[in-house]
C-alpha cells in the first residue's frame, strides 16, 4: 500500500500545481467575477465547497462504480452539489447570488472539479481526497480573492466593498476607501484588466519559484572534489 504524502498534496494544491496560476483551469469565472474582492472570495468558497463534496463522494464510491460509467456518475454528483450550493446562496445571500449570476451554476463546468474527481479522488482514499480538495479549492480561492482585491483597489479605489453581503451588517466597517479624489483606473475592472492582473500574478509566482530554486541550489553541498595529488617520481 502506497503511503499518502499529505504535505505534498497540500503544497501542490496551494502553490506548485495551483489550478489558476499553473494549470490555468477555471479561467472563465476567474476573469468574470474578480472585479471585487468579495465577488472573488464568494465564488472561490462556493467552488471549494463543491470540490470538497465531489471529491468526498467520488472517493467513497470509487470501488462500486464501473469504469465505463464513472464520468457520467461524477458529472451527476457535481451537478447535484452545484444545485445545492446555488440554492443555499439564493436563500442566505440573495443579493450576492444575484451579483454572481450565471457563474454560480457554471461551477459545474469548472474543469478543476471534474479533473480532480477523475485524476485524484477516484484513485485515492477519502482522507487524501479531502486534503486534495481543500488544498486545490483554497489555492483557487486565494487567487480569485487576490486578483479581485488588486482590480478593485486599482479600478475603484476600494477594498472589501460589499463585505456585508457575505459577512453580515457588521462587515460594513471593513470597507476601505482611498477617498473621493481617487478616480480609479477603469481598465482594471474591465476584462482586459483581468488578463493583465492574472499575468502579473503568474509572473510573480515564477519569480518567487526561481528565487527559491536558486537558493536551494546554493545550499546544496558541492559534489566537486579536488583531484588527488599524485606524488612525483622524479
Amino acid at each position: 500500500m502506497t503511503e499518502v504524502d499529505y504535505r505534498k498534496i497540500t503544497l501542490d494544491g496551494l502553490w506548485h500545481n495551483n489550478q489558476a496560476l499553473v494549470a490555468l483551469l477555471g479561467l472563465c469565472p476567474l476573469m468574470a467575477v474578480t472585479n471585487s474582492t468579495i465577488n472573488g472570495l464568494t465564488l472561490g468558497l462556493a467552488t471549494t465547497a463543491v470540490l470538497l463534496l465531489s471529491n468526498l463522494s467520488v472517493s467513497t464510491i470509487r470501488h462500486w462504480v464501473r469504469a465505463e460509467i464513472r464520468l457520467p456518475v461524477f458529472v451527476l454528483l457535481i451537478a447535484s452539489f452545484v444545485t445545492a450550493t446555488e440554492l443555499v446562496m439564493n436563500a442566505w445571500s440573495h443579493e450576492l447570488y444575484k451579483i454572481l449570476g450565471i457563474f454560480v451554476p457554471l461551477i459545474v463546468t469548472n474543469c478543476t472539479i471534474i479533473g480532480r474527481a477523475e485524476a485524484f479522488a477516484s484513485r485515492n482514499p477519502v482522507p487524501a481526497a479531502i486534503t486534495d480538495a481543500l488544498a486545490m479549492g483554497l489555492g483557487f480561492t486565494a487567487v480569485l480573492t487576490l486578483l479581485g482585491a488588486l482590480r478593485e483597489l486599482i479600478g475603484q479605489g476600494t477594498l472589501l466593498s460589499g463585505a456585508h453581503l457575505l459577512f453580515g451588517e457588521a462587515a460594513r466597517a471593513w470597507e476601505f476607501s482611498a477617498g473621493n479624489d481617487f478616480q480609479g483606473l477603469l481598465l482594471a475592472i474591465l476584462p482586459p484588466g483581468a488578463f493583465i492582473g492574472l499575468g502579473l500574478l503568474i509572473a510573480l509566482k515564477n519569480v518567487i519559484d526561481k528565487g527559491v530554486d536558486v537558493r536551494a541550489r546554493r545550499a546544496e553541498p558541492s559534489h566537486c572534489q579536488a583531484p588527488p595529488i599524485v606524488p612525483s617520481r622524479s
